[in-house]
């Protein structure tokens, strides 16, 4: 089991990591009945494609003896109403080094091919901007 999720009343959420013990809460949002007082599952599902991404550079800039400590990625989700689901995700990493071109290409093609990215379903558009130092 990776996870267990309680439902806690009130369009409230807790989920508890099995291996760390780690609870994240969440909230419908205040466009769908919620009061928006906690990431809403939609904003879960986007925000883990920019936590997949940086993380998954991360890994790759560790062969290559680059630090990416202070970068940050800026999330925007957009939802679709009818039916109600993640019409597109724009992420924007801003990247806390300089890199010569070579660097960028590997660590930027090493972002687009993170597992959330690759899970996310075709229709669900991804607009992803790198900013180098």
């Amino acid at each position: 089991m990776t996870s267990k999720v309680t439902y806690l009343g009130d369009l409230r959420t807790s989920s508890v990591h099995i291996e760390s013990g780690t609870e994240i809460l969440s909230d419908a949002p205040k466009d769908n009945h919620g009061k928006g007082e906690a990431f809403s599952p939609t904003d879960t599902v986007a925000n883990a494609l920019g936590s997949c991404m940086v993380s998954i550079m991360a890994i790759k800039s560790r062969d290559l003896n680059v630090d990416l400590i202070g970068s940050t990625v800026e999330i925007t989700k957009i939802m679709q109403p009818e039916p109600r689901k993640i019409a597109k995700i724009i992420a924007v990493l801003n990247m806390s080094v300089a890199a010569d071109e070579k660097t960028r290409t590997i660590l930027e093609r090493a972002a687009m091919t993170c597992p959330v990215f690759l899970s996310l379903h075709p229709d669900i558009e991804k607009e992803v901007t790198f900013n180098w130092k």
